[in-house]
């Protein structure tokens, strides 16, 4: 029976190649419109995943709950789990399939602290008030991988296709502190190619150095002597004090520094109690750059001026690294593949109802008013993408330079809302997030076929990979021996909140949606009255 299928896929290659493309451009369309339909029948699941992992609103290293829910629908679905991957407890891989090329799928998990929002309304509301919350959007990316990995997988067995899939979770990506370990740990060493997703308001993908910047995460941690601040304050060495003077001094330093840079901080532990001097203090860095070397030089000067404000207080200093991303540099053979999926896909068919939803958010918050979009982006290319001036990073780049990678950008957002912010959950938990995974997770599904049946494109990617992207710049993480994935961020965070979150976890098998559990109605277009 296997014989037979692969006589027919081989046939159908063959009749691609008469047509007047080349053998290795792309998987047969009859294919591609199977893996679609298996997609469509996930039409219903997907919406669940992605309401479930919106109700969880788990920040980085805390992302208990979500990860257990993706990895017992892999395991149900046949994949092969192993958990706590890289050293980091909610990170794991699951695996399916033999021979043939080994094809990475992933996506974040993460939230961001303080966003709390109620979905579906256009206007802030959180659920819990200071709690996390998917004000990024990464409660849409793993379902989208979920749902093509197992479509791929039912024609794959149909038609004895060979080939490995391996999924994975972006833990603590807000963090920018776990992809880089997921290199050194090896999990990528004999994968050949990789797609990742990243939500958005638009549907592309691009090649070449992408513009964004790397960056080192640093916690410096000042030691002093206590005192009694006002009985004997000249027997005390305030470690607050260095912390502020690093702050300033990094300040005065900013205006001397290339334009690229980006570098930003919040103090950790600013001391006990204002009658007693502080002995432990500490500030959090992020400093980001364009290149390897420059983002290496700007952690060489933090590190400087974190001397020089313990020499000025008579305190120590000791740092920690938090955690790192490499700049992102996307592969152009996938990248052309994706891309002539994604126009195959095409944008999602928006109701009025979508769009009214997108113009209430956009109105009331002060944002352009700009409809969901219709068309899907051009291919972004070094040549029609602007020169960049430095700006926000990923740690998907760690994967970039250790396999051939792409990020494809799916439309599951309202144009214009602000990242990392209430007004980026808005519409995570409606139709708008629920039809941009569908058509993401087809334009993925049709690339890992790509992927499968053309030989060609993995050489091409390999080739691009080495004498194009191994010529621009090396791999050289601000990591040593010494470094671990920072775990216990955020477990206060969740110690505190998760209690009041958990009566608002999605249950599915009550309610049809999140919405309904929530008692939203949609499109909600009105604000009540303050």
């Amino acid at each position: 029976m296997k014989t037979v299928k692969r006589a027919a896929l081989a046939a159908a290659l063959a009749t691609t190649a008469m047509m007047g493309a080349p053998a290795h451009a792309a998987a047969p369309q009859p294919l591609k419109d199977e893996v679609a339909k298996e997609v469509e029948a996930q039409r219903k699941q997907i919406q669940v995943m992605v309401d479930q992992i919106f109700s969880f609103a788990e920040p980085g290293f805390q992302e208990v709950k979500t990860s257990e829910y993706l990895t017992g629908i892999l395991e149900k679905n046949g994949f092969t789990v192993t958990r706590g991957v890289a050293g980091i407890p909610t990170a794991f891989t699951a695996t399916w399939g033999k021979g043939g090329p080994k094809i990475a799928l992933g996506s974040d998990i993460d939230d961001v602290l303080g966003v709390s929002q109620t979905p579906g309304l256009p206007y802030l509301k959180p659920i819990v008030e200071g709690a996390p919350g998917h004000g990024e959007g990464h409660n849409s990316g793993m379902p989208l991988m979920v749902a093509a990995a197992i479509a791929v997988k039912k024609v794959m067995t149909k038609h004895g296709l060979e080939g490995r899939l391996m999924l994975w979770p972006g833990v603590a990506e807000e963090l920018l502190a776990t992809k880089a370990y997921y290199v050194r740990a090896g999990l990528f060493k004999d994968v050949d190619a990789s797609i990742f997703t990243h939500v958005s308001s638009d549907f592309s993908t691009g090649y070449g150095e992408m513009g964004n910047n790397g960056m080192v995460s640093v916690e410096y941690s000042f030691k002093g002597k206590t005192a009694h601040s006002a009985g004997m304050p000249w027997e005390g060495r305030s470690a607050l004090d260095a912390v502020e003077i690093m702050d300033v001094a990094w300040n005065f330093r900013r205006e001397h520094l290339p334009l690229t840079q980006r570098s930003h901080m919040i103090i950790t532990n600013g001391g006990g109690q204002p009658n007693v001097v502080p002995d432990k203090a500490s500030i959090w860095y992020f400093f980001r750059e364009r290149t390897f070397a420059d983002i290496r030089k700007l952690y060489e000067t933090g590190n400087d001026i974190a001397k020089a404000a313990a020499l000025a207080t008579g305190t120590t200093v000791s740092q920690q690294t938090l955690g790192y991303a490499a700049p992102n540099f996307g592969n152009k053979p996938l990248a052309e593949a994706a891309y002539a999926n994604i126009k195959a896909v095409g944008m999602p068919q928006w109701s009025p109802d979508d769009q009214a939803f997108a113009k209430a958010a956009q109105t009331f918050n002060d944002r352009k008013i700009e409809p969901l979009k219709s068309e899907v982006a051009e291919l972004s290319t070094p040549e029609n993408r602007k020169p960049s001036t430095g700006g926000g990073s990923d740690d998907i780049g760690d994967i970039m330079w250790a396999v051939p990678t792409i990020t494809i950008r799916f439309p599951s957002n309202i144009p214009n809302m602000i990242g990392h912010n209430s007004t980026s959950a808005f519409a995570m938990a409606t139709p708008i997030a629920h039809k941009g995974v569908e058509a993401g997770a087809k334009a993925v599904a049709m690339t890992v076929l790509d992927i499968l049946t053309t030989p060609q494109l993995v050489t091409d990617a390999k080739t691009y990979f080495t004498d194009v992207q191994l010529k621009t710049d090396t791999y050289a993480p601000v990591l040593t021996d010494k470094d671990v994935p920072a775990i216990w961020l955020n477990e206060r965070n969740m110690q505190l909140y998760r209690p009041m979150m958990e009566k608002y976890y999605y249950n599915p098998a009550k309610y049809p949606t999140y919405l309904d559990q929530l008692g939203v109605k949609y499109p909600t277009l009105t604000k009540p009255a303050e």
